[in-house]
């Protein structure tokens, strides 16, 4: 008989067990589907169907692995699942906001029979003022800044800020500590007087003729808390300071141009007023530094960078600040804020007038301009569809100057 070589790999119709016929010889690139079989359940796992993608030829019938194709390709659909997954993730964010965050309620001025009744210190002088015929814009609300003193007691500093959702835009006027008001008895300097934030609400919406939505009131720890975990601010202090006051152990020195301030220093810086020469600025001047630098935090709260430090944010905020907000309001204030622009939608003033106002025997009143306080009002925080007028408001005047 004659002798054969016969591979029997090779032999037609026969084949290993537990092995796959190899395909014919063909070009180096496979062009078009791999075959689909009618089970490969019982095949090892590196000839399923769905692996052959990552095989290009074949050597004497095994299959040869292609160099770096698969890499790449198990990368590219990893991004692509990130990329689905974030896109999911923001669409479901955005869906929230709009189903779940509602605006919050908008305020009116308070009954005149309230006003001035929180402390007792009754607010004497003109008639409460009356918001007849004025009606609020819608996403126009009103929010009291304050930030107390070394002690905790007195609200230091006070700001009105007008934020209009739609437009973006945040009008903040500064209102002096020691405005007058006009109070039958108590002491009428407006930071002064029982009754804490609340009172200072009812007084400054009654001087004003502005309603008051919400408030958020800063001790002077938080504040130092704050800069320091957003890494300093840069600011320019706009003079040469030199002050020292034994009593509150404070002494503050800084020359005059662009510095890096941490917590401590921003707060010095903000407080600052005189000198030790009683040159410097008055409290109209400190209003001012304390709104530029305000303006100069919120740019860094607003930046990339900063948003990465939402649960810091959080922390800092849950133990120094008091506030009448919920949890939906600051969220939909959150959502709009992120939108807005502080370079070009933040505008700031002071409330204009004369310090030497005398009233009851209390000297150093800050009598406010009547006309000038009425165009501030009226071009940075006014909440309603038409101007107010005079009529609207109640501004002390002092009885004497010193």
């Amino acid at each position: 008989m004659e002798e054969r070589n016969i591979n029997p790999r090779r032999q037609p119709g026969r084949r290993e067990a537990g092995r796959r016929e190899a395909p014919p010889q063909r070009s180096s690139s496979y062009q078009g589907s791999p075959p689909r079989y009618r089970d490969c359940r019982d095949e090892p796992a590196r000839w399923r169907n769905d692996d052959w993608g990552d095989w290009d030829d074949w050597d004497d019938g095994e299959p040869v692995r292609r160099s770096g194709g698969s890499w790449a390709v198990s990368v590219l659909m990893a991004f692509y699942k990130v990329l689905v997954v974030l896109s999911i993730i923001v669409v479901a964010v955005y869906i929230g906001s709009k189903v779940f965050i509602r605006p919050p309620d908008q305020s009116q001025l308070p009954p005149p029979a309230q006003i001035g009744d929180a402390s007792g210190d009754d607010a004497a002088g003109t008639a409460p003022p009356s918001a007849s015929g004025l009606e609020r814009r819608k996403g126009v609300y009103t929010i009291f800044l304050t930030a107390t003193d070394k002690g905790g007691s007195l609200t230091d500093t006070m700001m009105l800020m007008t934020y209009d959702t739609k437009e973006q835009t945040v009008g903040v006027v500064s209102i002096p500590r020691d405005t007058l008001v006009a109070r039958s008895k108590g002491n009428p300097h407006l930071v002064y007087g029982s009754g804490g934030v609340d009172q200072r609400i009812v007084d400054i919406a009654n001087m004003l003729g502005v309603p008051i939505d919400f408030y958020i009131k800063v001790n002077i720890n938080g504040f130092i808390t704050l800069v320091d975990y957003l890494g300093g601010v840069d600011f320019y202090v706009p003079c040469d300071m030199n002050y020292d006051d034994p009593m509150q152990n404070l002494t503050i020195h800084y020359k005059e141009g662009q510095q890096h301030l941490n917590g401590q220093q921003a707060m010095e810086v903000a407080r600052f007023r005189k000198n030790n020469d009683g040159s410097g600025y008055t409290d109209v001047g400190r209003t001012q530094t304390q709104q530029k630098l305000l303006v100069a935090l919120a740019k860094k709260v607003l930046s990339w960078n900063s948003l990465t430090k939402v649960n810091g944010f959080v922390e800092i905020f849950n133990e120094n600040v008091d506030t009448n907000m919920s949890m939906n309001d600051m969220l939909y204030f959150a959502s709009q804020g992120i939108n807005m622009d502080p370079s070009s939608g933040v505008e700031t003033a002071t409330l204009e007038g004369r310090g030497d106002g005398v009233y009851r025997g209390y000297k150093y009143c800050y009598e406010l301009d009547p006309a000038k306080t009425l165009e501030t009002v009226n071009r940075l925080i006014n909440p309603y569809t038409t101007e107010m007028t005079l009529e609207h408001m109640n501004i002390a005047k002092a009885q004497s100057y010193h």
